[in-house]
């Protein structure tokens, strides 16, 4: 019995902890400075909560700067058309969001333009996301 007290506590303490341990786009992203960057793709991190897209970027000095772009997590890129092989290393893509508050080379990524012109809503959680909506109401029912 004990240890089902002590089970039954756990299960109740740990979704809390998740919740708290996600951010708000208000904590880390600015709203007020759209950003778009245009580079290399190096990578794709399919992870939640979050998914993240890395870009070499160089700069008008010539140097190059890796970013991290912030996306939906995985199930929710999918169902907005994203598959893993639609973003190759060294492809040329161009990535639009919002900066990070910190100034550090991390944007919240709004969408993606892939080598093929074809863009993809990335989920971003800031502003007016411009996305349409995943499920409609039947005609004539709200």
């Amino acid at each position: 019995m004990k240890r089902f007290a002590v089970f039954a506590a756990l299960a109740l303490f740990l979704p809390v902890t998740a919740v708290f341990a996600h951010h708000s786009f208000a904590a880390e992203y600015d709203a007020n400075k759209p950003i778009t960057i245009k580079g290399k793709f190096t990578k794709m991190d399919w992870v939640n909560p979050h998914s993240w897209v890395y870009v070499d970027v160089t700069g008008p000095d010539g140097k190059v700067e890796n970013w991290g772009a912030e996306t939906a997590p995985p199930n929710g890129l999918y169902r907005r058309g994203w598959r893993k092989s639609a973003l190759k290393e060294g492809d040329e893509i161009v990535i639009e969001g919002f900066a990070a508050k910190d100034g550090s080379h991390t944007m919240n990524a709004r969408s993606v333009t892939l080598a093929d012109g074809k863009k993809l809503f990335a989920g971003s959680s800031g502003g007016d996301s411009g996305a349409a909506p995943t499920s409609a109401a039947p005609a004539g029912k709200k």
